[in-house]
């Protein structure tokens, strides 16, 4: 029985559970979700200190500085970087300062290094009279001491690992990372770099797919190809399941004489979950999933077919397991004709840029599924409903990033 869209993501959703938590040291969490919120230990900045190279001093005393008359104060102190002062600066006098040294008590300003006749003496001349309080850090600035840092769900990157860095985390609890094995299948198909012969293609699906699963933080566990045979083919996904949380298949699974992946997942104890979708391209799209809770996903041959499928529906099915709740898809204005189907819903690749304050998109004048060129260059993918007659420029569609791709 065919389904629709729609009812193929709410029986994926139904399916899927999050994998579990572990606890991981800072140089293991790029590319995870974080399991559990997070809020400040303490303030930040933690104190007050010197936004750069200078003099800490009274603003009162400098406030007639100028290049024909400077003021001269006494330095009485050098106060670097990781050092506490315990001389407070009186009326008359400095200390010199490095970048984030903490601010000694009595000073409320600091004058770049530049503005004053320079270190290294008993005495300065300040030439410039900066505002008040200037370059200065105030001690909570920035995050005050319990202050949300991030919530549990986010996707975490070198900018929020250097967060944690600065608060003190030595680790933090994430969710587990899906493990993801592929398999391709097809007699016809062999490995780039030998020579085809006769009717033989190259294998293109294994390195989309194991690209496209990099591309979202997941390293393949596993890369396999198996014959159109039923022994090797059912050796090949036993291998395969029994490594990984998520198995993703290409080729074998439509109704060809010699398309044996349903009943090989169907032996190895997997249970159908759908089969046929109402979409173009990638009707003969299979979920499945075991007892233990993996996820199966056999995806069309033609590749075109194969990434459509991968970002629909494989995407957010990592992104469950993860309890991520990354939403990639938005509305756009087409800039062309878009050519629908009158029965299913169609996904083109496409490009989406951005113009005059308004998300433009049009798509690859190349529409079939086995056009894999199409998606070069794309970075979107963009969907229509069924409908009797093409969507006009000017109609609103639903865009979906590719994860490698960047906005124009």
């Amino acid at each position: 029985m065919m389904i629709t869209v729609q009812e193929a993501h709410t029986l994926i959703r139904q399916s899927l559970a999050p994998l579990g938590t572990e606890e991981l040291q800072l140089d293991q969490i790029q590319g995870k979700v974080l399991a559990r919120d997070i809020t400040a230990p303490f303030s930040l900045p933690r104190f007050t200190n010197a936004a750069m190279d200078g003099f800490a001093l009274k603003w009162d005393d400098i406030v007639t500085a100028t290049d024909d008359f400077p003021v001269r104060l006494q330095v009485t102190q050098s106060i670097p970087a990781g050092t506490l002062s315990t001389l407070p600066v009186t009326s008359g006098c400095c200390a010199e300062i490095m970048t984030g040294a903490p601010m000694p008590e009595g000073a409320d300003t600091v004058v770049a290094f530049e503005q004053t006749s320079g270190f290294g003496s008993d005495s300065v001349d300040v030439f410039k009279t900066p505002k008040y309080g200037a370059n200065v850090r105030y001690c909570g600035e920035e995050i005050t001491g319990g202050e949300m840092l991030f919530r549990k769900g986010e996707l975490l990157s070198p900018s929020e690992i250097a967060v944690l860095a600065s608060f003190g985390f030595a680790s933090v609890v994430v969710h587990r990372k899906p493990k993801v094995s592929i398999v391709t299948v097809g007699d016809e198909v062999c490995m780039p770099g030998e020579e085809v012969s006769g009717a033989q293609i190259y294998n293109s699906n294994r390195f989309m797919l194991e690209a496209a699963c990099r591309s979202v933080g997941v390293e393949p566990a596993g890369l396999h190809h198996a014959p159109d045979d039923r022994v090797a083919l059912r050796e090949a996904l036993a291998l395969a399941l029994a490594e990984c949380d998520v198995l993703i298949t290409a080729g074998g699974i439509s109704t060809g004489e010699y398309d044996f992946v349903q009943q090989e997942l169907s032996a190895l104890g997997v249970t159908k979950q759908f089969w046929n979708v109402a979409q173009k391209p990638g009707k003969p799209l299979y979920f499945g999933s075991t007892p233990e809770g993996k996820a199966v996903f056999s995806l069309p041959g033609n590749p075109v077919s194969a990434l459509v499928c991968f970002v629909e529906y494989c995407i957010p099915a990592l992104n469950i397991l993860q309890e991520h709740p990354e939403i990639n898809s938005f509305k756009a204005i087409l800039a062309e004709l878009f050519p629908t189907d009158k029965k299913r819903h169609r996904f083109l690749s496409g490009k989406v840029w951005s113009e005059h304050g308004k998300l433009l998109c049009k798509v690859s004048p190349k529409v079939e599924s086995h056009m894999i060129t199409s998606l070069a260059g794309s970075n979107c993918l963009v969907e229509a409903e069924p409908s009797s007659v093409p969507l006009p420029a000017g109609s609103e569609v639903t865009c979906t990033m590719l994860p490698w791709a960047m906005l124009s």
